[in-house]
């Protein structure tokens, strides 16, 4: 009889109490599942309401999360501590066999649903460690928070990072070239059964990952890096923008060969691919935590320096040892990309060496794009003036990124951020610049040849 009872008042509550089209959704509870090799990482996005509903803690005294943040530290030590207890007691993953996987709860905040705005959330993360022998690719998820109260809740449950099978976004917050390699899995949703009013275990089973998934993956996100990157592109682009002239006495005057032009960009490239190699490397491998903000402004003065160098020569004919200088810097950068994967030794190994080929392809796409141009470029009259107000356009927002990441918040770092999210507009400049230099130095040559009529 009570159990009737509860299936019906369940299904009313699914039928009458759905939220008409266009209201604001009921929230649910989202589970995103990083797999790694020993463990996996689950994060949880909780709507607070129903939490507190279901577990009796009072979220309500948490403060509301400042303007600039999503999330702010849950209200008090002990409500965060006590989620943890709640969270921990209703987390039960278990391997194929039956056996207990061990549970750890981490952090916990609480801040507004980027989402869903009107609504409050709870984040969490927890560690799920398999017994020995145990996959990580095939086991049964338990998890029965708030839904053993609040029985129309749902939890949908997807995979978000998984090296094995492509899948690359980092834990925490994903970055946007990892998030576009990879995309998320629909795993299932964990819902209390209406016959049984029980909620049964989810299993998870993951397709069988492979390293050649992960090694091309990885290529694909070490080209949508370097391409999303502006300030890698930037700063590769203008230290090429002088490559076909020569210094005289402090100015760029007169040009050098066509063959000698693309010897040195050619030296370059390669030179700034094998500082951010040796820097990524050592820095991933050696599992080093750097610091990011000086990094991200040691690359912004890269850029500036690389700008002011078009200008006027400051390093000529030195420029391949200085790229392998600042690709060391460029190269850190990267490491934070690969660091947040948490792989094991011999996916980092696979994955060095695709994350490399991935960023030489995207190296050499901008170059192939770039080298006509630049070997073009010189022969046309406005070259000076076109050298100077493109370096001179990269110098300041080298600047504005440098001091936007010294802690100045700027426009104009603003606006080169905004400028650089579409780098295929700038490959299309390329084309269109080397399809004008082609035709004016064709015009030029033909001009030069054509014998003047008496």
């Amino acid at each position: 009889m009570i159990r009737s009872l509860l299936t019906g008042t369940m299904l009313a509550a699914l039928v009458f109490g759905a939220s008409p089209a266009g209201a604001d959704p009921m929230p649910d509870t989202v589970i995103s599942l990083d797999v790694h090799p020993g463990s996996v990482v689950a994060e949880l996005r909780i709507p607070a309401q129903d939490l507190t509903l279901a577990s009796g803690i009072d979220l309500a005294a948490a403060p509301s999360p400042a303007p600039s943040a999503s999330a702010v530290p849950a209200a008090s030590a002990s409500a965060a501590e006590r989620v943890r207890v709640y969270l921990a007691a209703h987390f039960r993953p278990a391997a194929v066999d039956g056996r207990a996987w061990r549970v750890r709860i981490g952090k916990v905040a609480f801040g507004a649903d980027a989402q869903r705005g009107s609504h409050r959330e709870l984040t969490a993360s927890a560690t799920l460690t398999p017994p020995p022998g145990g996959d990580v690719r095939h086991f049964r998820l338990g998890y029965d928070a708030v839904i053993h109260q609040v029985v129309t809740h749902t939890i949908l449950v997807s995979v978000r990072a998984d090296w094995a099978a492509g899948r690359l976004a980092p834990s925490g917050a994903a970055s946007p070239a990892a998030a576009a390699a990879g995309g998320r899995a629909e795993v299932g949703v964990i819902r209390v059964d209406p016959r049984t009013m029980t909620v049964p275990d989810l299993t998870v089973d993951l397709a069988a990952g492979s390293a050649w998934r992960g090694f091309l993956a990885m290529v694909r996100l070490g080209g949508q890096h370097i391409l999303a990157g502006p300030d890698h592109l930037l700063f590769l682009l203008v230290l090429l923008l002088p490559a076909a002239l020569r210094a005289h006495r402090g100015r760029w005057r007169g040009q050098i060969g066509p063959r000698r032009a693309a010897r040195r960009i050619a030296a370059v490239t390669l030179a700034f691919t094998v500082g951010h190699s040796v820097a990524l490397a050592a820095s991933a491998l050696g599992h080093a935590r750097l610091p990011v903000p000086p990094i991200e402004a040691f690359i912004a003065a890269s850029v500036l320096v690389s700008a002011l160098h078009a200008i006027r020569p400051l390093f000529p004919d030195r420029e391949a040892l200085v790229a392998c200088l600042f690709g060391l810097g460029h190269g850190m950068a990267f490491s934070v990309t690969l660091a947040e994967m948490r792989l094991s030794t011999g996916q980092l190994a696979l994955s060095l060496l695709g994350f490399n080929l991935g960023i030489e392809a995207g190296q050499l796409l901008l170059v192939a794009l770039a080298l006509p141009a630049l070997v073009l470029a010189v022969r046309l009259p406005i070259q000076p003036q076109v050298r100077v107000l493109g370096a001179s356009g990269a110098a300041l927002a080298a600047a504005g990124w440098l001091a936007d990441r010294l802690g100045w918040p700027n426009p104009v770092g603003a606006a080169a951020d905004r400028a650089g999210a579409h780098p295929v507009l700038l490959l299309i400049g390329l084309v269109l610049v080397t399809v004008a230099a082609a035709g004016w130095a064709l015009l030029i040559a033909r001009r030069q040849v054509t014998p003047k009529t008496v």
